[in-house]
């Protein structure tokens, strides 16, 4: 695509609506020139988020979400909406030619019949599943241009998946026995008014929820399946940390017979060498989430246990940018011919 790259944003009102809001203005060859929201519809974005007074964005009026109003607008449609919303407003730009990076959960599962047991609704668009990319850019930049829709993964299996990934790959670990212990900032479960995320129940708190049978576990299974060219079924469990923003999982492995630390090491380093946004860390050096906080960055430490033989890997990222919606730029970014950092902060927001 040529010149400004005019863009739309269903749901913007969420946490995710709003991490994308944050990151556009910034962006040198895409503008938002939609913003939708059923609630605050006719109000200025900027009404609903004062600090983007002054800003580009701000001065947007917020409308109803009309998916024709948006063909006829948009280049390419952002949707941040809850899962089953998207099926049909996808569908509908699609067909009229817009590219569309849906932020939900509905084409991330690649097998109709999973979707309908872990999400409990019947996926009413099918045949948008084959079509649909999986848009994590160091697994499928080769598939992410040439893209019409992309399924924007999910926060956990992000850090999940790229933590996994090289061991997998390389045939490193064990595929059986992985277990996933995962940990999540206050953002993660949404922007809506619910009395366990109220800040009394969270603060100077430290919580499981969703064991075991968290809707984002058969995700991490299909994409891990992939990369070790057999099914997998692994331990997915998660837990609510008293911060905003921010994922720390600590995946545990059992290695196979032989492989060494300087084996891992260098299989990891060849493996994200040519990606910019995984940085696999020192030896002895270990991932926090301020460091990644407001970034694309994923932050990957590994260690080895000789007494178990098991491999442990910690990846971190921030739920909300590399998690959802800088991850969503950067696949648009990609569908539409950029370079895949434009609009995307490289510094983390500190302290």
């Amino acid at each position: 695509m040529k010149g400004t790259i005019a863009a739309g944003l269903v749901g913007v009102t969420g946490y995710a609506g709003m991490e994308l809001a944050r990151l556009m203005t910034s962006h040198p060859s895409m503008e938002l020139v939609r913003v939708t929201s059923r609630a605050e519809a006719g109000k200025k974005l900027s009404d609903l988020y004062p600090f983007l007074q002054g800003l580009g964005p701000g001065e947007l009026e917020v409308t109803e979400p009309d998916p024709r109003d948006l063909a006829t607008s948009c280049d390419v449609v952002f949707l941040a909406v809850p899962h089953k919303a998207a099926m049909e407003i996808a569908a509908v730009l699609l067909e009229e030619g817009v590219k569309v990076v849906d932020l939900s959960a509905d084409f991330r599962l690649r097998d109709r019949c999973t979707y309908e047991q872990w999400y409990d609704v019947p996926h009413t668009r099918p045949e948008l599943l084959e079509q649909a990319v999986y848009g994590l850019p160091e697994l499928y930049a080769d598939r992410i241009p040439l893209a019409n829709l992309i399924a924007n993964p999910g926060c956990y299996p992000t850090a999940s998946v790229l933590g996994l990934a090289p061991a997998l790959k390389n045939g490193l670990v064990e595929t059986d026995g992985v277990i996933i212990d995962a940990k999540s900032g206050a953002s993660g479960a949404g922007r809506g008014a619910k009395v366990p995320n109220l800040f009394c129940e969270v603060h100077d708190s430290f919580r499981a929820y969703g064991l075991p049978k968290h809707r984002h576990t058969p995700e991490i299974e299909q994409e891990a399946g992939l990369l070790a060219g057999t099914d997998m079924v692994l331990s997915f469990n998660t837990h609510l940390l008293p911060i905003d923003r921010g994922i720390l999982a600590t995946i545990y492995t059992s290695l196979k017979d032989g492989v060494t630390m300087e084996a891992v090491r260098e299989a990891y380093e060849s493996f994200y060498a040519d990606k910019p946004y995984v940085r696999v860390l020192p030896e002895g050096k270990f991932p926090e989430t301020r460091f990644v906080r407001g970034t694309m960055f994923c932050d990957i430490g590994l260690v080895t246990d000789p007494r178990t033989g098991r491999l442990i890997i910690l990846s971190a990222i921030d739920n909300l940018c590399r998690g959802a919606s800088g991850q969503a730029l950067a696949n648009a970014n990609l569908m539409c011919g950029l370079d895949i950092s434009l609009g995307l902060p490289t510094a983390p927001l500190m302290p």
